[in-house]
């Protein structure tokens, strides 16, 4: 059995822009541990977002191999990649998504739902400190309460890898901080691995390990022994 979470061997990933080849990813090598947050750090254009949805099924690679949870997903077919999303993988994502037409509890259960998964939504939403906001719609929230409902959601289906790209992006300092809070805890409390993509290196200081991607390629590969709770982060 591989004892990590995600492997990644010589994963590339070129787009065509009319007849012209865009490599987003260049060769990429990962092993990501079980159990760990690991920040994946770079500019705009360095290939995050390509990154993180190929890992999450989002997308395929041009070549190479991709292997997450056990599961090689590499050559899957549509309905393998969906089973995946639905089952293996949660997003949350930098502008919340949820549905608007229903209230905080109902946009939890419906992930619940479709995965199939037997839990307590409500229970959900204390964790993330929202139990009394349960019977709100999202325009009745603020944002940093959308992005905990988000994150609520993405714990719905029992994923064993949650991917949050850029979970701060649309937050204030502030709002910020609580977010990466909720999340931490998560990590914590219940051992799940995560993976948060963003441009701001000072979130870094929270991860188990960092990795750090420019032009679509793994630059450096960073162990934290002492990764500081957000809250006390020098911003």
């Amino acid at each position: 059995m591989n004892p990590h979470i995600t492997v990644l061997e010589k994963v590339t990933k070129t787009y065509m822009l009319g007849e012209v080849p865009v490599p987003a990813l260049r060769g990429v090598d990962l092993e990501l541990e079980p159990g760990d947050i690991v920040v994946l750090l770079g500019p705009s254009g360095s290939g995050k977002t390509t990154l993180i949805n190929v890992i999450g099924g989002l997308d395929s690679p041009t070549s190479g191999t991709v292997i997450v949870a056990g599961q090689n997903i590499t050559q899957a077919s549509e309905e393998q990649l969906t089973r995946f999303r639905r089952h293996t993988v949660s997003f949350v994502f930098q502008f919340f998504n949820l549905v608007p037409t229903l209230t905080a509890l109902e946009n939890v259960e419906l992930v619940a739902e479709l995965s199939g998964v037997d839990t307590d939504c409500l229970d959900l939403l204390r964790r993330v400190d929202l139990g009394e906001r349960a019977h709100h719609f999202p325009h009745q929230l603020s944002g940093g309460e959308q992005q905990r409902v988000a994150i609520a959601r993405a714990l719905a289906k029992s994923p064993q890898l949650l991917l949050a790209d850029e979970p701060t992006g649309n937050l204030d300092f502030r709002t910020g901080i609580t977010v990466l809070e909720v999340l931490r805890d998560i990590n914590r409390d219940d051992g799940l691995s995560m993976l948060l993509v963003t441009h701001n290196e000072v979130i870094a200081e929270m991860a188990d390990s960092v990795i750090k991607l420019r032009s679509g390629r793994v630059v450096d590969i960073i162990c934290n022994d002492s990764p500081l709770p957000p809250s006390e982060i020098r911003w």
